[in-house]
C-alpha cells in the first residue's frame, strides 16, 4: 500500500522484541514491522546463571524468533552487514531492506580477545556456550581455587558477576566441596553496582563477603597465562586459579561503528528521553547506547532498561504516524532481581533520570534493595 510504513528492528533481544510487539499492537496492519537477527532463537540471557549451576536446561530459556511471523511481525534471519542511516537501509546477506524508521537494538560484542590469554584461560557466563562449559567444569570440580573477574568496569547486567559468585558458592555447598574451595572475586570497578548508590553497593558487597567470598575491587586484569594459570593485574599484583570465570570487555558491534552511529562515549549517543539518535527516525535502545548520568557514570546496561526504552520508542513512533496516544519519556526507572543462592534473591529498584528535558535535570534518585525467595 502506498501509505504504509515500515519499521526495521535490528536485534531480536529483549529490547527488539518488546519494540516489535508493542508496535504491532499500536500500528495498523498495513504497516510492516521487520525484526532482523543473526540467531534463529531468542535467548533469555538472565537465566544463563541458572544454566551455569544446572538449574535450567538451555532449551527452557530460548524460543524460535520465527514465531514472530504468527503475530504479523516479519522475521529475517541473517548477519547485518551494513547500516545506512541517511537512507534508512540495512544490508543482510546482500539483500537491502529499507525502512521509514530504524530501531537499533543490537546489544554489545563480547571482546575477550582484547586481553591477552583471557579467552584461552577460562569461561564466561555471558554466553550459552560458556554457561554450559562452566556447568561441566563444576560437576567435575572437587575443590580448589575459583576466581571470578570483571575484565572492565562497565558491562551489561551489573549484578551478574556478584550473583555468579554467590550462586557458585551455593553450588559448592550443596555438592559438599565448599570446605575445600576458595572463591575470590576480582572486580575492575571500585564497588559493586556503583551507579545504584552507596547503600545498595555496600549491601551487595556485604552479601558477597558474608558467604566467605573474598572481594578485591579496583583490579584491572592485563593478561592471563593459561599455562601457569596466573592472572596479572595493572597494579602489579597477581592471582592463581584452578577455575577461572569472567565477564569479558564489551564493545559496540562493528556494523554500528562503521555506520557512524557511535559518539564520543564510544557507544551510540541518543536523546535521553526519546532514544532518538542524531538521525531522524533512527532510534537506539539497550546495551548499545550510552546515556550519561550526573554522577559521571553512564546508565547501567541492563535488559530492564532496554524493555522500558523499547516501549517509549514504540509509543512515540506510533503516535507520530497515527496521531493517537500520548508522548512517552524515558525516566530511567528500573528494577531487577539479584540471585544470592539458597533459593533467595534481592530486589533492587530505582530511578536514574529525573525531571524533564526543559528542566535540564539529570539526577540519581533513591535506590533500594530488599530480600525474598528465588524462583529457581
Amino acid at each position: 500500500m502506498a501509505d504504509s510504513k515500515t519499521v526495521l528492528i535490528l536485534g531480536g533481544g529483549v529490547g527488539g522484541l518488546v519494540a516489535a510487539n508493542t508496535l504491532r499492537k499500536l500500528l495498523p496492519k498495513k504497516d510492516r514491522i521487520i525484526v532482523i537477527d543473526r540467531e534463529e532463537d531468542h535467548l533469555f540471557q538472565p537465566s544463563l546463571l541458572w544454566v551455569m549451576i544446572g538449574n535450567r536446561r538451555p532449551e527452557k530459556i530460548s524460543r524460535p524468533l520465527a514465531r514472530l511471523n504468527r503475530k504479523g511481525i516479519e522475521f529475517v534471519r541473517g548477519e547485518i552487514e551494513k547500516i545506512n542511516p541517511e537512507e534508512k537501509t540495512v544490508s543482510v546477506f546482500g539483500q537491502t531492506l529499507k525502512g521509514d524508521a530504524l530501531v537499533i537494538s543490537v546489544g554489545v560484542e563480547l571482546a575477550a580477545d582484547s586481553i591477552p590469554g583471557l579467552a584461552e584461560s577460562g569461561q564466561t557466563f555471558y554466553t550459552l556456550e560458556g554457561a554450559q562449559a562452566i556447568r561441566e567444569e563444576l560437576v567435575r570440580f572437587n575443590g580448589g581455587h575459583i576466581v571470578l573477574l570483571t575484565a572492565a568496569p562497565m558491562y551489561k547486567c551489573p549484578a551478574a558477576p556478584y550473583e555468579a559468585a554467590m550462586l557458585i558458592e551455593y553450588d559448592c555447598r550443596r555438592r559438599n566441596v565448599r570446605q575445600k574451595t576458595q572463591i575470590d572475586l576480582y572486580a575492575a570497578e571500585l564497588a559493586p553496582m556503583g551507579t545504584a548508590g552507596p547503600e545498595v553497593s555496600a549491601a551487595v558487597r556485604q552479601m558477597v563477603e558474608s558467604r566467605g567470598i573474598q572481594y578485591h575491587p579496583n583490579h584491572q586484569v592485563t593478561k592471563v597465562d593459561p599455562k601457569t594459570r596466573q592472572i596479572s593485574f595493572a597494579d602489579g599484583t597477581s592471582a592463581d586459579y584452578d577455575l577461572l570465570l569472567f565477564v569479558p570487555p564489551h564493545r559496540p558491534p562493528k556494523v554500528v561503528m562503521e555506520a557512524g552511529l557511535v559518539g564520543e562515549t564510544g557507544w551510540v549517543s541518543v536523546n535521553r528521553q526519546t532514544l532518538e539518535t542524531r538521525f531522524k527516525n533512527i532510534y537506539a535502545i539497550g546495551d548499545v547506547t550510552a546515556i550519561p548520568l550526573k554522577m559521571g557514570k553512564p546508565l547501567p546496561k541492563a535488559g530492564v532498561f532496554a524493555e522500558v526504552q523499547a516501549k517509549v520508542v514504540a509509543h512515540n513512533l506510533a503516535r507520530n504516524w497515527t496521531g493517537k496516544g500520548k508522548t512517552e519519556s524515558f525516566n530511567g526507572f528500573g528494577e531487577c532481581f539479584i540471585e544470592i543462592g539458597d533459593h533467595r534473591a534481592g530486589m533492587g529498584s530505582g530511578t536514574f533520570l529525573c525531571g524533564t528535558p526543559s528542566a535540564g535535570k539529570n539526577q540519581t534518585a533513591r535506590h533500594s534493595l530488599a530480600l525474598g525467595k528465588s524462583s529457581f
